[in-house]
């Protein structure tokens, strides 16, 4: 139990067991955070099947799965559970090499793969065979220090076995058959991700008191590579005047305020990932990767520009990687006061949504501000790592409710009847409520659990589970 006690939001609990249950839950989750789940990547062409194999790697349709290729645009994350070990199931989008870029596309898929998962699932068409594509990206993946499965999808019937064997030639070891669409060979297959996987994921953030990793992010020519090399004191990243210099992220060890930083140089995103190509495409994927890989990202700005549609979408990016948040200003030499006055309205208008991250005004340059850089990384980190323990948390929300209940919808006033925070990196709330809360009421309880609880510097995440009431006395 937690050392403080749960007050009742509303008396609607079905009993005092159940609240019991929930409190021991809650003081459990306070007491130690749930430990990070290995990642497999599923990767391969379009339409091989991918998305319809991961719904039954999961046993549930979450995946969307349709006949036209190239459905799954982005990587997206599922948690399964299989013979009771838990691990989180990524599903890529399949690779669109063209003419020019297809080395460069295979292999960005490949690495991505390989730098943010502890296993790799390549899931190639058995019907098709290996194709220049397949046989492109296994000679990648023969490099990687991360363990790789091949399965050999659509084979719906054992006239389809024969043609797994071929398989064997893309030198990823043996090929497993399987079919999405009717199960066969999914449980085996299950047994081997579990014999490959780790326990717990190879790279723990904050783990062995290593460096604390950032992510150097923003469009082309906004100043990182130089803001880098300042902070470093020498040129460890290639610096000129046309934009697009950087297209693999550089590592830096890099010490701050008497502190030891990891930072990551990344390419400048000019477009979104699913309409660039080439070596664009590569950096795009990879600048994705880094953000993945890190725990803070400084986000730099030019500020003597207005802001544009490339400097939203990469805050967006990091905001919906979970990541920390610093906003660095750059180019601060170059801000007259007419600029300025500007880009206070351009602020005010375009970054509403995320006024929590803290601002820093630089200028790679001269050095102006680069030793403020600390002490905001500092705080981002301490917001993502905090954890609000269950009974504080429900006493405030007791009182916010009372003053300022949700709205009514359909007739009907929902209730907040319990809260607890699920995680931590990024502070992740749940809400157990009798009906559904609308955006705008989560806004605003985001924005109070802000003013009261801080979190300067990281997104907060709400989410909402509505439970039926049970009548008092009924069987559990």
């Amino acid at each position: 139990m937690t050392d403080e006690s749960v007050p009742e939001l509303d008396g609607t609990w079905s009993d005092e067991a159940e609240w019991a249950e929930y409190d021991e839950v809650d003081a459990a989750e306070d007491a130690a955070p749930p430990a990070p789940q290995p990642v497999l990547a599923v990767v391969g062409r379009p339409n091989v099947g991918k998305s319809t194999l991961v719904n039954r790697l999961l046993g549930r349709r979450e995946a969307v799965v349709q006949d036209t290729p190239g459905v799954t645009r982005d990587r997206v994350a599922y948690d399964a559970l299989w013979n009771g070990r838990r691990f989180t199931v990524v599903d890529t989008g399949g690779w669109e090499p063209d003419a020019k870029g297809l080395q460069a596309s295979v292999a960005a898929q490949a690495e991505l793969a390989m730098h943010t998962a502890d296993a790799v699932l390549l899931v190639v068409d058995a019907r098709v065979g290996a194709t220049a594509t397949e046989e492109a990206v296994a000679k990648v993946l023969r490099r990687s220090k991360r363990p790789v499965l091949v399965a050999a999808n659509k084979v719906d019937d054992e006239r389809g076995v024969v043609d797994v064997h071929a398989l064997w030639s893309l030198g990823l070891g043996e090929p497993m058959p399987v079919s999405g669409l009717h199960g066969r060979g999914s449980g085996d297959l299950l047994d081997k991700v579990l014999e490959v996987l780790p326990e717990s994921p190879r790279e723990r953030f904050g783990a062995g008191g290593g460096p604390r990793r950032v992510a150097l992010v923003g469009k082309p020519n906004v100043g990182k590579s130089s803001l880098l090399n300042r902070l470093t004191g020498e040129e460890r990243a290639v610096v000129h005047d046309v934009a697009g210099t950087t297209v693999d992220p550089v590592d830096s060890l890099v010490e701050l305020d008497g502190e030891v930083w990891r930072f990551v140089d990344t390419a400048g995103l000019r477009k979104r990932v699913k309409t660039a190509s080439g070596t664009e495409y590569y950096a795009s994927l990879r600048t994705r990767s880094a953000i993945d890989a890190a725990e803070v990202a400084i986000v730099l700005i030019d500020a003597s520009e207005p802001l544009s549609e490339q400097d939203l979408r990469v805050i967006t990016m990091v905001v919906e990687a979970g990541r920390a948040l610093v906003i660095a200003y750059n180019k601060w030499d170059l801000v007259d006061g007419d600029r300025r006055r500007q880009l206070e309205k351009e602020i005010d208008r375009e970054l509403v949504r995320v006024r929590w991250a803290e601002r820093v005004n630089v200028s790679a340059k001269t050095g102006r501000a680069v030793a403020k850089l600390a002490p905001t990384l500092r705080t981002a980190l301490d917001s993502w790592d905090t954890r609000i323990p269950t009974g504080r948390l429900n006493g405030w929300l007791s009182e916010l409710v009372a003053a300022y209940p949700p709205p009514v919808r359909g007739g009907k006033q929902p209730k907040i009847l319990f809260a607890t925070q699920a995680q931590t990196r990024p502070p992740t709330f749940v809400l157990f409520t009798t009906g559904f809360l609308e955006a705008g009421y989560r806004r605003f309880l985001e924005r109070k659990l802000r003013e009261t609880f801080g979190f300067v510097g990281s997104p907060v995440r709400i989410s909402v589970r509505v439970r039926e009431r049970r009548p008092k006395g009924a069987r559990r």
